[in-house]
């Protein structure tokens, strides 16, 4: 009985990797098309405030790209940790593996929170400056 208790513990944090995983590339391209969208407007404007804005959003852009491959490399170490329990056929669930999930799901919310800040605030901006 605990070894499906395992399995189904370990089947549920590769799944929220794989949903994870998704998202993230989701987010790596939703940058791209603001990195272009910045690319597109710094061609309109001379204005140094409105430069230094999207100076600003492109900083912030590169800045949380790489949070999102740190992130993608924490997945993929977690997911590296996971098969090798599994290999080893272990008969209780690793609590240290669990207490990362747990702690990382919370640190990827937080992300989600930045993340989704930042994209109301560049949409703001898009409505000022198209």
């Amino acid at each position: 009985m605990e070894t499906s208790k395992e399995m189904l513990c370990n089947s549920i944090m590769h799944f929220e990797h794989q949903l994870w995983m998704g998202e993230l590339a989701f987010w790596k391209d939703e940058l791209k098309f603001f990195k272009n969208r910045l690319s597109e407007i710094v061609t309109r404007w001379t204005n140094k405030e409105v430069l230094a804005q999207l100076e600003h959003y492109q900083n912030e852009f590169i800045l949380h790209g790489g949070v999102i491959e740190d992130l993608q490399e924490t997945i993929e170490e977690h997911e590296n940790r996971i098969a090798a329990q599994s290999k080893m056929s272990r008969e209780l669930m690793d609590i240290q593996l669990a207490k990362r999930h747990m702690e990382f799901r919370d640190r990827l919310e937080t992300q989600r929170h930045i993340y989704a800040e930042l994209k109301k605030d560049f949409f703001k901006f898009l409505e000022n400056y198209r």
